[in-house]
Parts: structure tokens; C-alpha cells; sequence
């Protein structure tokens, strides 16, 4: 009787064994045949468009001689796919299956920008670097391509739908009033001319788009916080004093607003130690402390951060936080021998340099939005803009001259960037995200 037993225990087990076995093969296929399963990649991409990176190994494209790609009017990608470099917008897009900041530049000339500062009228004078004598146009032309999907393309009438009964506020500095530009002057090409308009204030700009009841925003607060030179600019750093503990009179602003996207960063990193002030303005010179840029920094960072946790209802408002927009006050090609800056470059830089950002003011957004109780977005612009040395206004800040001095060459504007132009880029991502 034992053994009898034993032999239908065997068999019974044999059987399980077999069909658990049986089962993983049908699995297993399932996931080859359909990628449905297991694959972590939710994107249709063009096998042909992808062909030539799977050949090298994604190489950087950046380091071929893109003057070949000018000179013969070919672009990076085949011609007659140029234009089809984003997924179909009725493409689910899910970005956890992939970092969209890690990637490459791919020179495209066959891409044109959605508007020029000749058809977008909501440009300022200062980024309209056509208009101001800029005649190379090869920095209009760079796409960022991620290494591990595609990224999509900017596309107006799905973010106007998306933003349908919304508003969407851009908060922060002058960098920040860049990214809203470019926002606006994107969606702005599909909208006709009696159906938007804009509303220009201090600090507080509003563009309408009318037929879709949505707004976007740009609320100036350089440092987030309140500060005595918040709308009466103070050119001096050292006379600037920055109230560290309250974001009060903005933040009247920022409520009820749908879409959220802060950043902060150039305005604090002087040098120097920032005055820093706990109470009342009245104060005047006996209430603040001089701090050092970093400590007053996270301060300021964990007063903003409270005040997202404590009046943001995420069910309602997304917030979104834009990283630091590199500066390059010096190249390490033969201009900075010169001491020209960015001034007459035309090519990206072929890796991350990192030579003018702070680690320690990275590792501060970090550590205070990570600790947050409302979920913040990052939209991470900072290595991929660090490349872009070609990008910014440079002496095109101004209309333009016949004769080029020395003195205009050496104040370059190395900070803001010319548009149309990197920026476009940063809302592609912002675009994905939402």
C-alpha cells in the first residue's frame, strides 16, 4: 500500500511539473511574439529610423563634422523620414519606462521650429537673436534623442487639449520667463489671431488661449521667496536681502493653479554670503543674518517646500520643477584664450562639462524635494543644456550691428538662450510628462 502510494505521489508530481514547465514555455513565447508580457518597452518604434544606431552602438553623433551634414543638405536621419522622428500622439507615452534626460544631440536640418521671432509676437527683444543680426541657424536645427526610446514631438493641438479649462504657470527667473516663452510661441502657431491673447504684468504675465478656456502663466519670483529686490530689481548683489521664511505675498498667486512649474537657481549663486531675513522687512538692516549661498538656499528651499506640502491638493495640481539652466561664461575652445565667453560658437559640446554648476546646490534640490509630501516632478534640462554652449543669446541681445567689438564679445550673454532655440527643448519634456 506504502508503495503504491508513493508511485501515484510521483506520478501526481511528474504531471505538476510538467504543466508548470509547459506553461512558462507558453509565457515565454507570448513575450516573443507579442512583447506584451515581460517587455518593458511600451513604444512602436521605426525599425529603419533606429537601424543605424543599433549598427554603431549608439556613437555620438556630435562628434562627426556636422558641416558635412549643412554642405550636402543631408540631415543625421534619412530624408524622407526626418519628420517622423516622435512617436503618433495617439501613442501612449509612459516615461518610467525610460529616462528621457539621458541621451544625445542629433543634428537634424530637415526640422523646423514650430515659430521664429519674426512670427511669434510675445518674444522678448532680448532672446530674438534672428532679429538682433544672429545669422547662423545650425542651433535650431539639434534634437535630443534618449538613449532608450523616442522622445515625442512638441505638438500644439494635444497640449491645448490637454490644458483645455486649465492653467499652467511658469514660477521663477528670468531662465524660467525663457521656458514660458518658448511654451507660449509654440502653441501660439496653431491659434488664430482673435483667438488669443496676452496680458503683460509685473510680475505676473497671463496668455489666454481663448476657445480652449486656458492659460499660460509666468509669475517672476527669481528666488521664490520674497526678497527687497523681487520687482524693483537691485543690481547690487550685496544689498539684497532675502526674507527666508515666507512665500506668502507670491503664493497668492500660485493658488488654484492646475500646473505648477517652479525652478530657481542663477539668483542666489553670487559669490557672496546673501543676507538673509527671518520676520518682517521693517526690520530693515539690524533683522538678517549673512548666510552662506548654500544654507540660505535650502532654507529658502525648505520654505517653498512647506508651502507646497501644506496647500497643494495633488488630486488637483501637479507640480513640476525645473532643474538649473547651465551658464557658460567660458568655453574651453580658442575663444575663452580670447576671453570671448559663448560668443561665435556653433557647435554643442560633445560630452557633459559641468565646469560652471554646483553639485552641492544639485544635491540640495534633491535631498529637500525627496523628503517632500507632495510629489514633485523634475524636469531635468541640466546635462543635456550643458552641451549646448551654441545655444545662448550670446551678443545677439540687441539689434545687431555691422562691426562686432571687442567689448560687445567679452559681454556676451552666456546665460539666457536664444529662441527659438534650447528651450523648445525643455518643454518637449515638459510636453511628455504632461
Amino acid at each position: 500500500m506504502m508503495n503504491s502510494a508513493l508511485a501515484k505521489t510521483s506520478v501526481y508530481t511528474i504531471i505538476t511539473v510538467f504543466f508548470v514547465f509547459a506553461f512558462i514555455v507558453l509565457v515565454l513565447r507570448t513575450d516573443e511574439s507579442t512583447g506584451s508580457l515581460f517587455s518593458i518597452s511600451i513604444l512602436k518604434l521605426d525599425k529603419s529610423w533606429l537601424s543605424q544606431e543599433s549598427k554603431t552602438g549608439h556613437e555620438d553623433i556630435i562628434a562627426n563634422d556636422i558641416s558635412n551634414y549643412t554642405r550636402t543638405g543631408n540631415s543625421v536621419l534619412p530624408p524622407e523620414e526626418s519628420n517622423d522622428t516622435g512617436i503618433d500622439n495617439e501613442e501612449e507615452f509612459i516615461v518610467s519606462t525610460c529616462d528621457i534626460a539621458k541621451g544625445k544631440w542629433v543634428f537634424n536640418n530637415m526640422s523646423k521650429p514650430l515659430y521664429t521671432d519674426h512670427t511669434c509676437p510675445y518674444l522678448d527683444k532680448e532672446v530674438s537673436c534672428v532679429k538682433n543680426g544672429r545669422t547662423d541657424s545650425d542651433y535650431r536645427h539639434w534634437e535630443w534623442q534618449p538613449d532608450d526610446c523616442v522622445l515625442p514631438r512638441f505638438d500644439p493641438k494635444a497640449v491645448l487639449n490637454k490644458l483645455r479649462n486649465k492653467r499652467l504657470m511658469f514660477v521663477g527667473d528670468s531662465l524660467q520667463k525663457n521656458q514660458w516663452q518658448s511654451f507660449v510661441c509654440q502653441v501660439q502657431s496653431i491659434i488664430p489671431a482673435e483667438q488669443k491673447s496676452m496680458q503683460r504684468g509685473r510680475p505676473h504675465s497671463i496668455f489666454t488661449a481663448k476657445e480652449y478656456n486656458s492659460t499660460i502663466e509666468f509669475y517672476w519670483a527669481p528666488f521664490l521667496i520674497e526678497s527687497n529686490t523681487d520687482l524693483d530689481i537691485i543690481a547690487d548683489p550685496r544689498k539684497r536681502i532675502l526674507k527666508v521664511d515666507s512665500v506668502t505675498k507670491h503664493a497668492q498667486y500660485w493658488m488654484g493653479v492646475d500646473i505648477l512649474v517652479f525652478n530657481t537657481y542663477i539668483w542666489w549663486m553670487n559669490g557672496i554670503k546673501i543676507k538673509s531675513l527671518w520676520g518682517s522687512f521693517a526690520n530693515g538692516d539690524d533683522g538678517f543674518e549673512e548666510l552662506d549661498a548654500e544654507v540660505a538656499y535650502r532654507i529658502g528651499l525648505k520654505t517653498w517646500a512647506n508651502w507646497v506640502d501644506s496647500t497643494v491638493d495633488p488630486n488637483k495640481t501637479r507640480v513640476f520643477f525645473t532643474t538649473m539652466s547651465p551658464i557658460h561664461m567660458g568655453s574651453y575652445t580658442q575663444h575663452e584664450k580670447k576671453g570671448y565667453r559663448c560668443y561665435n560658437e556653433t557647435r554643442p559640446f560633445q560630452e557633459y562639462w559641468g565646469r560652471y554648476l554646483s553639485q552641492r546646490v544639485t544635491n540640495i534640490v534633491s535631498s529637500v524635494v525627496e523628503r517632500m509630501r507632495i510629489p514633485v516632478q523634475f524636469i531635468n534640462i541640466t546635462q543635456m543644456s550643458e552641451q549646448r554652449i551654441d545655444g545662448h543669446a550670446s551678443i545677439y541681445t540687441e539689434s545687431g550691428e555691422n562691426v562686432i567689438t571687442d567689448e560687445q564679445k567679452h559681454h556676451s550673454d552666456c546665460i539666457h538662450w536664444c529662441l527659438p532655440g534650447v528651450p523648445d527643448i525643455w518643454n518637449q519634456l515638459l510636453y511628455t510628462y504632461l
